[in-house]
């Protein structure tokens, strides 16, 4: 038998009861972030879910329907059309955005560009500047009766594509987002850039490697992880894809419809047509295809790091 003498059981109980007390004050700490994120992200995912399984009726109130609503998104014309719009732009867009993003990183990051200090300014500076004021902007430079496009029309006397157009319009769209975002991801591919060992430099520089292919041996595998975080995030904002669409729709009411993005649609569906419960259902199956195809190409981006 083992006797524990009153000193040491009173050293452990004064154990027990300062990491008790350190438990309580690293909860003290974290609480009030976990109470703004369960009031702000918790409990609007919570009832943006139930409102997809109930169906306010003129007679009879509120009732569960279950899973009616996603079975009529998933028939949905409408929400397809637009979810295979922004898919289209995420294919074209958002290649062309990081590619030219990159391109500037590169070229920033070479030391061969005179007055690049003003140059990042310059590159980053339209991301200062707020979606609703580049998207009038840009509207009012498209317009074939009030903007640049009219006036190189008046002025030459030629016939310049309507980027206002129902064909050409998504194109507009594509631009402004490049527009706003190449500063963005170019400060995010530049800083990645920054922090590469200078000793791998003047290790190629000893082996003979030149400007090429110190870029595809050294800068670009070294910086994959800031490519697959920005990929995600310009993935992320494709299928979001709402403001610019919506402010241009009154200056092309023809080319740009109530359902032309799935987050337009469902801003239509609430606050149009009155049908907030099956907006909420929209809501929640794309932020679903966001999250997949998000979740597929960081696993697959994870994969050819490692």
């Amino acid at each position: 038998m083992t006797i524990t003498s009153p000193p040491a059981a009173a050293g452990r109980a004064a154990g027990l009861r300062g990491r008790s007390r350190r438990g309580l004050v690293g909860w003290g700490f974290i609480g009030p972030f976990l109470a703004v994120f369960a009031l702000v992200f918790l409990a609007p995912i919570g009832y943006s879910i139930h409102l997809s399984l109930f169906q306010n009726r003129l007679i009879g109130g509120n009732s569960f329907v279950g899973f009616d609503h996603y079975r009529q998104a998933f028939e949905d014309p409408r929400f397809w059309s637009g979810f295979g719009r922004v898919a289209l732009f995420l294919a074209v867009q958002v290649p062309v955005m990081l590619g030219i993003a990159l391109l500037i990183a590169l070229a920033l990051d070479s030391g061969r560009l005179y007055g690049k200090g003003f140059f990042r300014i310059t590159v980053f500076l339209p991301y200062a500047v707020p979606a609703v004021v580049a998207t009038l902007m840009w509207g009012f430079l498209y317009g074939t009766r009030f903007g640049l496009v009219g006036d190189i029309d008046r002025a030459f006397g030629i016939s310049v594509p309507d980027p206002l157009s129902p064909d050409l319009v998504l194109v507009g769209i594509g631009n402004i987002v490049t527009w706003e975002f190449v500063g963005y991801n170019m400060l995010i591919f530049y800083s990645a850039l920054r922090v590469v060992p200078r000793s791998l430099y003047e290790a190629a520089e000893i082996d003979g490697a030149g400007p090429w292919r110190v870029i595809t041996a050294i800068k670009l595998p070294a910086i994959r992880g800031a490519l697959v975080i920005a990929t995600i995030f310009s993935i992320i904002g494709s299928f979001q894809l709402f403001n610019e669409p919506s402010i241009l729709k009154s200056l092309a009411p023809n080319a740009i419809s109530t359902y032309y993005t799935p987050n337009l649609y469902t801003y239509s569906l609430s606050f149009s047509g009155q049908q907030q419960n099956y907006a909420a259902t929209v809501a929640i199956v794309m932020g679903v295809l966001t999250m997949i195809v998000a979740y597929v190409f960081q696993l697959r981006g994870m994969r050819k790091e490692a």
